[in-house]
Parts: C-alpha cells; sequence; structure tokens
C-alpha cells in the first residue's frame, strides 16, 4: 500500500485519526501544566484539495467534504461539540486563502496547543519536510526534524514536560509496517510509559490486523484500546481504519460512543460500514 498523503489528505482515515488526535489534544489542556506533541511521521503539514493528487482519488470529498463541506447537512448539538476544536482548527487554516486548504496532524496541533506547549514534527522525507519547514516556520512552539521515524522514538522520549501525546502514523510504503508499530511502541513505552499514544494503521488484511492487536494486548500494555472506523465493505481500495490508543484520556471511551456511530452514519460509502472501541487492555 502507498499512502503518499497528498492523495489521500482528508479522507475518512483523516477525519477518524485527527477527530480522535484532537479530543485528546483538549483533554490534556484542562491541566495548565504544558505538554508535548511528538509526531514521528509529520507528513508536509498542509494540504490542497484541489491540487492534481487530492482530485486525481477525490477522497476528501467523501471524508471532510461530507462531514463540513458546502453541501453537508450541519453537524449534530452534541456531535457538533465533539468535533469543534478540530473544525474550527481546520477553519482557522483555510482562513481567506483560495481553494480547499486541509491541514495534517502538525498544523493540526499547532492550531489547537496553547503558547507553552511544544511539538516536535519529524518527516524523512526531503519533499514533504521542506515543506513541512515552510509551513511551520516562524512559530517557535514547534521543531521540525529529518530522521527516520522510528528513531524518532528512541531518541525524543521521555519529553521534557513529561506530558503528551506520541503520534505514530507512518506511510505503509513496505512490508512490516505493523510490526514495526509493535516493535516502536514497546520501545517508546519503556522511555514514557505514561504518555498518551496514538498509532494509525490502515485495515486492509483483517488477519495480519487481529494478530498485531494481539501482539499489543499480549505485551503487557495496560490502558490499551482498539478503535476502528469502516466506511464500506465492497473490497474496494481502503474502507476502513483504526487506532491504537494506549493511556486514552478519561472521557474519550464516552466521547467515542457518541461520536463513532455518527461517523459511520455520515462518512458510510456502501453496506457494512461499522465502528467500534475496543480494550485490547484495560487499565
Amino acid at each position: 500500500m502507498n499512502y503518499r498523503h497528498a492523495f489521500h489528505a482528508g479522507n475518512f482515515a483523516d477525519v477518524l485519526k485527527h477527530a480522535v488526535l484532537a479530543l485528546v489534544i483538549e483533554h490534556l489542556k484542562l491541566k495548565p501544566t504544558p505538554f508535548r506533541v511528538i509526531d514521528t511521521h509529520a507528513g508536509a503539514g498542509v494540504y490542497d484539495l484541489g491540487s492534481d493528487e487530492a482530485t486525481r482519488t477525490g477522497e476528501w470529498r467523501e471524508g471532510i467534504g461530507r462531514l463540513i463541506g458546502p453541501d453537508a447537512d450541519p453537524l449534530p448539538d452534541e456531535v457538533g461539540r465533539l468535533l469543534s476544536a478540530y473544525v474550527a482548527a481546520i477553519e482557522r487554516v483555510r482562513g481567506n486563502a483560495p481553494g480547499m486548504l486541509y491541514p495534517g496532524s502538525p498544523r493540526l496541533v499547532l492550531e489547537l496547543m496553547r503558547a507553552s506547549d511544544r511539538l516536535i514534527a519529524n518527516e524523512l522525507h526531503p519533499e514533504d519536510r521542506a515543506q513541512l519547514e515552510v509551513v511551520l516556520r516562524g512559530d517557535r512552539r514547534a521543531k521540525v526534524l529529518g530522521i527516520d521515524g522510528w528513531q524518532a522514538l528512541r531518541a525524543l522520549l521521555p519529553p521534557r514536560e513529561r506530558r503528551g501525546v506520541i503520534l505514530i502514523d507512518p506511510p505503509f510504503e513496505e512490508t512490516g509496517e505493523l510490526e514495526r508499530l509493535a516493535q516502536g511502541l514497546a520501545a517508546a513505552v519503556d522511555r514514557f510509559a505514561t504518555g498518551t499514544y496514538l498509532l494509525w494503521y490502515p485495515i486492509k488484511n483483517a488477519g495480519a490486523v487481529a494478530t498485531f492487536k494481539q501482539r499489543l494486548a499480549q505485551a503487557g500494555h495496560d490502558k490499551l484500546m482498539a478503535v476502528e472506523l469502516r466506511v464500506s465493505a465492497s473490497g474496494e481500495r481502503l474502507e476502513a481504519a483504526g487506532l491504537i490508543v494506549l493511556n486514552p484520556p478519561f472521557r474519550l471511551e464516552a466521547e467515542l460512543a457518541e461520536l463513532l456511530p455518527f461517523l459511520v452514519e455520515r462518512l458510510a460509502t456502501g453496506p457494512g460500514a461499522s465502528s467500534s472501541v475496543t480494550w485490547l487492555r484495560p487499565g
């Protein structure tokens, strides 16, 4: 699977990932002490949904386009509350710029953080990193690195603040990425056990994903949750994705119980759409 993100920005998997990321950051902001976000595979920072890459797939139209696009129905009150920080961040990024911009995770994080919080955005791909540096330039809260994402987990933990979110979102361009995710989480937890970890994964091979989740559960990580969203079961292209959440905020499960059924209804593209929140190991 080639997941060069310019082709897929704003799709249903981004909506899931970024909506959960925004909820986690909003919870961290309930305490006054600073936190740090570490994005190991940060991408280019901002994506033009009118670009050749985005229009070639059109995936954003069935993702963020259905959520807050010009033809989208208004969000229900409770869902609107849960998505308010995420939606407001997107609108700030777009501002008065021409076209339709969509923030990648590092730019979204900066829109959500406070003045005292910090971001490390790591991106190995030289072209994407160059664009990311432009996107984040001038914001003293952010630092861009260009090392291997898996090495970043070892080099950057624990954060000085001892509070934070670690987002691990590899491109899945090579085989064995699920195995690397499991190994990376184990190495990271050895250095920073109390952080909140978000691990994104595509669901293309149900057996491989089941094995991955079983391995994580057997590794002994407590407070370990799997959040999954499927928009169809037709077997065409990417139709399901998930997030492993380690050390989720205490209200996240209840919030997802409200949010995920709405996302299934709003983003479904065919029969078999569904969602789930599963504790692989409770706290």
